[in-house]
């Protein structure tokens, strides 16, 4: 994949691109995206990928402008007309999917195919959804991975998660990450989406991770309900990070949608 620019209205925004075939926008979750990320290969194989950084990520510059959810929606669809689009197949997970499903909420004429992997936005207080803002890194693997201690190691790429050095640059670069995560996701990741999903006229499948302990996947249920037509694919073994842990399958159930 390579790291290029686009110019918006607001801001320079930083994305990747790679593949060939169908045009696919992927946005991706609270912990950000490289270059090396297996599950942008995966799709890859049968996509031209864009997956645009939320400002903030990365060496992308941060956005102030953008505060609300609305901001949000409006400003990747200003980065899917910057880069010369035209209905993409649309695929976010986490955050992204929250996102996502705004987009095709608030232009339902402009995406005639959707996935969500294992999305924010839906809320009950019966299932909560896990404070990510709370967590240290030696607890993030319990809540995003099936398997917590492979998922540990994919996320330190083998580090002590109690070394200082370690410690210092994770919390450094998450402070500046889930701040701008924050205006969406915090305190709790519920901003109207649930009353909006009927607008969603696009192809929609819904993809969770059956061992899902950030998100639940109570939520798949909410959001396969919300959406008409909407297919739920679950996968076992496999966590919040299916995208990680699995990323075959879920690229094999996004192809479903061309």
């Amino acid at each position: 994949m390579e790291l290029k620019t686009v110019q918006t209205h607001h801001v320079p925004v930083r994305y990747l691109e790679g593949g060939s075939g169908p045009d696919l926008v992927y946005l991706h979750g609270a912990g950000g995206v490289t270059a090396e990320d297996p599950f942008l290969a995966a799709l890859a194989q049968k996509h031209h990928v864009y997956a645009p950084l939320v400002p903030g990520y990365g060496d992308s510059e941060e956005a102030p402008e953008i505060r609300d959810m609305l901001d949000f929606t409006l400003h990747t669809w200003d980065v899917v007309a910057a880069l010369g689009l035209k209905d993409p197949i649309l695929v976010g997970h986490s955050m992204g999917g929250m996102i996502a499903a705004e987009m095709a909420a608030v232009q339902p004429n402009d995406v005639s195919r959707l996935a969500l992997i294992c999305p924010a936005g839906l809320w009950n207080d019966d299932h909560p959804i896990a404070d990510l803002f709370s967590l240290m890194p030696y607890e993030m693997p319990a809540y995003l991975f099936h398997d917590a201690e492979a998922g540990a190691k994919i996320l330190t790429a083998g580090r002590d998660v109690t070394d200082p050095n370690f410690l210092q640059t994770y919390l450094v670069t998450n402070a500046r990450q889930l701040g701008m995560a924050g205006r969406i996701l915090f305190p709790i990741p519920e901003r109207g989406l649930s009353e909006r999903l009927y607008r969603i006229k696009a192809k929609t499948v819904v993809v969770w991770g059956d061992s899902d302990r950030l998100v639940p996947p109570f939520y798949a249920h909410g959001f396969k309900k919300g959406i008409a037509g909407a297919e739920l694919v679950s996968i076992p073994e496999a966590g919040h990070m299916v995208i990680l842990e699995k990323p075959a399958q879920v690229a094999e159930a996004i192809s479903k949608l061309g």
